[in-house]
């Protein structure tokens, strides 16, 4: 026999809500499966439900749409960033500088490269080795080039910015979320105490044909594997004849 099957993603929830609803609107009070008490709290659960849904829908297709242009903006400031270290280094090792200017990058006592390849490690070292560039200058020392502080300051900056936007996006993203989050459990309560009512409406019927008559209020039955495969066969066998 068909198991009940109640909804397990949002849109599954919205669309069982509606079709109560849209029951409401299509049959007299006295004639609905359901009581008027419920209908009055699905009327007023759903306008709530469904805004929230598509901000949430907005919020993540606009964060899902930023997020490749950022990436690249991160990509570039990251090569930018790893090339003009690059260079600080072969000075060194061509003895155009003494090892003891990385000190101005913070980068005292490691000869190693610094990872740039987490976000707050770009934010770190972006910051740190424009500055150490600005105060190496200052003291005295001649500018690097291929690429430039000026360049690099600019490929940095357009990341900031990019990282700032898009942590805006996704705590938007997250606060649509939460929200939604915040009214599933009522949302599943409702169609619960809903469809509980609209089968007990019909119980005095066949169970064929009281799932028939719930299935147009919404309630969604589903055959399990081997029930699904005995109708799929008694259907051939039928057409046989």
């Amino acid at each position: 026999m068909p198991y009940r099957r109640l909804p397990n993603t949002d849109q599954a929830r919205l669309r069982a809500i509606n079709t109560a609803i849209v029951m409401g609107q299509k049959k007299p009070l006295e004639e609905l499966a359901f009581s008027a008490s419920t209908l009055a709290r699905i009327r007023a659960f759903f306008p709530g439900f469904e805004t929230n849904l598509i901000h949430h829908k907005l919020a993540r297709a606009q964060q899902d749409k930023n997020s490749r242009s950022y990436l690249e903006t991160a990509k570039k400031a990251r090569i930018y960033l790893s090339h003009f270290i690059q260079i600080l280094n072969f000075s060194i090792q061509r003895g155009d500088m003494r090892p003891d200017v990385r000190n101005f990058y913070g980068m005292v006592g490691d000869k190693k490269s610094p990872s740039l390849i987490l976000e707050s490690e770009l934010l770190e070292w972006g910051k740190k080795i424009i500055e150490g560039e600005h105060q190496r200058v200052l003291h005295g020392g001649n500018p690097l080039y291929n690429p430039s502080i000026a360049v690099v300051k600019v490929k940095f900056d357009q990341f900031v910015d990019a990282y700032h936007f898009q942590k805006t996006l996704q705590s938007n993203t997250a606060r649509w979320t939460q929200k939604v989050a915040g009214m599933r459990d009522e949302a599943d309560e409702i169609i619960l105490d809903l469809w509980n009512e609209v089968e007990e409406s019909f119980a005095a019927y066949a169970e064929e044909i009281k799932r028939e008559k719930s299935s147009e209020y919404g309630v969604v039955y589903v055959f399990r594997p081997n029930e699904k495969m005995r109708a799929d066969v008694t259907s051939k066998s039928s057409l046989r004849y």
